[in-house]
């Protein structure tokens, strides 16, 4: 019972450290679980936990760092631009086209694993429409930010990485039995798209645009050594490649592992599209920081797990959730986890949920047979809700951009954020992601 409220207490400790913006998660995830380690009378033996966690997380590490500097890189390079210059055109006056584009692009983009340059480039594109044709940008933002909600599950994007690294899973594996969710995902967006679009089209009726300024205008040219390159056909044979990778092991064809991949096509990635080293050090140094960030946040949740896992922590907090759970729920611990993904990281950030309360419901699960990658990919089930929170700052961003009120996004977008989150569910549920 000790190392229980001890563990608890921990969790708790970093949860408020964060939210309240006492401390950054980078720094809570190191110095909270030393200290309370020290209270539980451990010495110099929480060093080989640490370094044990650490070893775990180094592949994941290394992966996301970069994978975020591929992907950049790649937008820089200008790979999406003929996609937005040709979903610019093909809208032209019709919502549907435009509400189908919006859903389009938003998905495309949002490959990147970034919110924030996903909402960027697609506002750049679609809001000028929007505008002109009086069309509601609820639609918009409701669409964009969804799109963005299911394509973060990508190995790269920010929740994976996070419940992978809590669990200590191997990428590849954790995601690949989540696309058949997101497909179904993604399929819900499309006939959102048409649904919004034929509304649209009843309101304004028959629309035509006054301005006729090229393409190239609306959307906003790049500066610098990414506006020199053009070698979208090499980039395209590279991702999907990339992709191919990915995806093989799923069918029983041994690729190199998916960190190793995400070297070799960073390193192939600069040498087409910048052969000057100049421009090479500069691409990378722009986007170091975010790389940077993420993958010193994964390394330093390496001593959270490594402790609370080393000190039994972890085991003594699972028996104290099994015995508080009624009996008919505790074998549904992965339902019961995708559901509590939509309020848990709404109200709390993903470095609270994924790094403190995962890993407790993960060895809860255990008790019962279930796999720790299954728990992990439940809990990734609310991610299009977790967008709608405050706490998010991406999604400020893109109600600044749109100029809407982020109360009537909240109020809008709410009901279509559950329907999605559930139709995931039920997709994961049927396609054996995690069972019920």
């Amino acid at each position: 019972m000790t190392l229980a409220l001890l563990g608890f207490g921990m969790v708790a400790a970093f949860t408020v450290l964060i939210m309240t913006q006492r401390i950054t998660p980078l720094v809570a995830l190191i110095i909270v679980p030393l200290a309370v380690g020290l209270l539980a009378g451990h010495g110099t033996d929480l060093g080989p936990m640490m370094i044990s966690g650490l070893k775990d997380l180094a592949p994941t590490a290394v992966m996301l760092l970069f994978a975020i500097l591929f992907f950049g890189i790649m937008t820089d390079a200008g790979l999406f631009d003929p996609l937005v210059a040709a979903i610019v055109r093909l809208a032209k006056s019709d919502p549907l086209r435009i509400t189908l584009g919006t859903a389009a692009l938003g998905t495309l983009i949002s490959l990147d694993g970034d919110g924030s340059t996903t909402y960027l480039i697609a506002c750049s594109a679609m809001l000028p429409l929007y505008q002109r044709l009086g069309m509601n940008r609820l639609y918009l933002v409701c669409l964009l930010m969804l799109c963005s909600g299911v394509m973060n599950l990508t190995p790269w994007g920010g929740p994976t990485g996070r419940a992978a690294a809590a669990l200590h899973l191997d990428m590849a594996s954790l995601f690949l039995p989540l696309i058949p969710a997101m497909v179904a995902g993604l399929g819900l967006i499309v006939g959102m798209a048409i649904v919004f679009g034929r509304a649209e089209r009843r309101r304004l009726g028959e629309v035509s645009l006054d301005d006729t300024r090229p393409t190239s205008d609306i959307i906003q040219l790049r500066v610098g050594p990414a506006s020199r390159t053009r070698r979208n056909g090499v980039n395209i044979v590279l991702v999907s490649a990339l992709m191919a990778g990915l995806i093989l092991p799923a069918f029983g064809i041994t690729t190199l592992p998916l960190t190793i991949l995400m070297m070799l096509a960073l390193a192939l990635g600069l040498m087409v599209n910048f052969p000057r080293l100049e421009d090479q050090r500069q691409m990378i140094a722009s986007h170091a920081g975010n790389a940077v960030s993420v993958a010193a946040l994964i390394f330093a949740a390496g001593i959270f797990t490594g402790i609370l896992k080393g000190t039994g922590m972890i085991e003594a907090m699972s028996q104290a959730v099994l015995a508080t759970l009624p009996p008919g729920l505790a074998p549904h611990m992965s339902l019961v986890v995708a559901i509590l993904s939509l309020p848990g990281t709404f109200f709390l950030s993903n470095d609270a949920f994924y790094f403190g309360m995962l890993p407790v419901l993960a060895e809860a699960g255990a008790h019962h047979g279930l796999a720790p990658a299954a728990m992990a990919r439940a809990a990734l089930m609310g991610q299009p809700f977790h967008l709608l929170s405050p706490l998010v700052p991406s999604t400020w961003l893109l109600v600044s951009l749109a100029g809407v009120d982020m109360g009537r996004h909240q109020r809008f977008t709410a009901g279509w954020a559950v329907l999605l989150c559930t139709v995931m569910i039920l997709a994961a549920l049927a396609f054996g992601a995690f069972p019920l």
